[in-house]
């Protein structure tokens, strides 16, 4: 099997493709599309977004600290794309892609109702990276849809249709072709 070498860039695919919603004080709402998204730690609960300077969500979040992550669906997908090729220097995102704020319970902007997941964050550190500066954020809260508990109390989050980017392109997750441990499982 041949390799040619490629140049160096972000091959680490796929990624999740969420939307981030934030909010200055007294003005409206914003949304940004972000796959640039990762888990760092359990305890605490942490996670990284990583957004360009030049983006409008980049000072909002940067001057109030606080956003909240919001994952995306199938039945999202344009939705996400929209929120990340229109600024919200120039339009409302939640009214133009037909999303609900829904208010969430500890930082102060609002997160997107339609999404199964909604997980509020507050800024621990930025750092400037180059093209992107990494926003890492405590998890200070997390809202599921209802509709995927069981009567046991789990979240089945991998029945929401949850959909993930790669190299382009918005994704549907497939099957399943394991769980965790299943290699050293005892037959």
């Amino acid at each position: 099997m041949a390799k040619v070498t490629f140049k160096p860039g972000n091959m680490l695919y796929p990624l999740p493709a969420v939307m981030v919603s934030c909010q200055r004080p007294g003005e409206k709402a914003n949304i940004i599309t972000i796959a640039w998204a990762a888990t760092v730690c359990t305890n605490p609960p942490m996670l990284t977004v990583s957004i360009r300077p030049e983006r409008y969500s980049y000072d909002i979040i940067k001057e109030t600290g606080e956003f909240v992550v919001n994952l995306t669906t199938k039945d999202l997908a344009f939705a996400t794309d929209y929120c990340g090729v229109k600024s919200g220097r120039d339009i409302d995102k939640f009214k133009e892609a037909g999303l609900t704020e829904q208010k969430s319970n500890i930082v102060a902007c609002p997160g997107i109702a339609e999404s199964p997941v909604n997980i509020e964050c507050k800024v621990a550190e930025v750092k400037e990276l180059g093209s992107h500066a990494m926003f890492l954020a405590e998890v200070v809260s997390v809202q599921v849809e209802d509709k995927y508990m069981d009567e046991t109390g789990k979240f089945h989050l991998n029945d929401t249709g949850l959909m993930a980017y790669s190299h382009g392109t918005y994704k549907e997750l497939g099957d399943d072709i394991g769980t965790f441990g299943y290699s050293v499982k005892k037959k």
